[in-house]
Order: C-alpha cells, then structure tokens, then sequence
C-alpha cells in the first residue's frame, strides 16, 4: 500500500499531499491582493510553479484544476494569463466557477491536481 506524504504541514492543512503518485494541492491565492487579475493570477500560478516542484512535478503533468473567481467578470483577464502559463497540448481539465473566496481583496484562488515524477 503506497504511503501518504504530506507537505509543509500546519495545524489546519497541508500545502499539498501525494498519494499514489498524484499531487494535491492546497488552495492557491495570490500574495499581491493590491492589483488586478492579472497580476493576482500571475503571482498565484508562480506560486503554483513553486509548490508543483516542491513535491516533484510541473506544469505539463497537471492533471486537473478547479478555478475560483470572486466575480466572473474576471474570467477574460484571469484567462489572457492562464493561457500563457500552459505550454500548447498541456492544458489540463479544468472547471471554472464563480465563489466568494476567504478574503474580499482576493480575485482568484486555484486547487490543483498534478501527476508526481519525480520523489
């Protein structure tokens, strides 16, 4: 039976955890809540980027991403970012909907799934 490993683990939650060779993430939100969307889902993918290696994989092995907006006025901005952040043929399955996130300066928030390969 494969062992659950868990990253940069606190209190109320991990960063992420691995299971079977599947990366789940936690809830990524921007740090810079003072700029638009685009800015916001920049910072918020780099930290992505960041949490994606941590655990031994990267963008081209996300599975799946659940993507919220704090308004759907925001999708065209978050988009003209988020298509540049995949690599052409490496898009994951992703679901996009509207929520009211943790903090009202927050536009974006992302929970992702990634394939591990390397540990």
């Amino acid at each position: 039976m494969s062992e659950i490993t868990r990253h940069s683990t606190g209190p109320r939650m991990s960063k992420a955890t691995v299971f079977n060779g599947v990366a789940y993430l936690c809830g990524q939100v921007p740090d810079n809540t003072d700029c638009d969307i685009c800015d916001q889902a920049r910072n918020m993918l780099e930290k992505v980027d960041a949490l994606l290696e941590e655990v031994g994989s990267d963008r081209k092995h996300v599975l799946s991403v659940i993507v919220y907006l704090r308004d759907m006025k925001d999708f065209a901005g978050f988009n003209s970012v988020w298509d540049t952040w995949f690599e052409s043929g490496f898009a994951p399955a992703r679901a996009c909907v509207e929520a009211r996130l943790a903090r009202p300066e927050l536009l974006c928030e992302v929970s992702v799934q990634a394939a591990v390969i390397a540990e």
